[in-house]
């Protein structure tokens, strides 16, 4: 038998991992890299990063939108969800889709383009 979570437990885990983004003086950014761990783009996430799990699944805070800073040109590769002192917190692969963050416009970015996030959660393991 594999191990499995309860709905309390997946929702400590949860809420324990995305409360780590604001740690110190948030907020805290969802950074856009190539492979060498350039950063591309970046979004400054809310002060509260991500609401409160439920059924395991915490939804990030929206705010007045989620849109990244101007990119340097570049070919994202991952994405690092950080705090506010730049720690890394949370690491996802990145493609046009199936993956943990979908870009379905592209990958590659010239200066000065934008990503906008329209939805993100963050799921603990079952």
């Amino acid at each position: 038998m594999a191990v499995t979570h309860s709905t309390a437990a997946r929702d400590a885990a949860a809420n324990a991992v995305v409360d780590l983004l604001d740690a110190g003086t948030p907020p805290g950014f969802l950074e856009f890299q190539e492979s060498d761990d350039s950063v591309v783009c970046t979004i400054t996430l809310e002060t509260t990063a991500f609401g409160a799990s439920s059924s395991g699944v915490a939804t990030m805070a929206q705010g007045s939108g989620k849109v990244s800073d101007g990119a340097t040109a570049g070919t994202i590769a991952k994405a690092e969800f950080t705090n506010a002192a730049g720690t890394g917190v949370i690491f996802c692969a990145v493609a046009t889709s199936g993956s943990d963050i979908n870009v379905p416009g592209g990958l590659t970015l010239a200066n000065g383009d934008k990503i906008e996030i329209t939805a993100l959660t963050y799921t603990a393991p079952v």
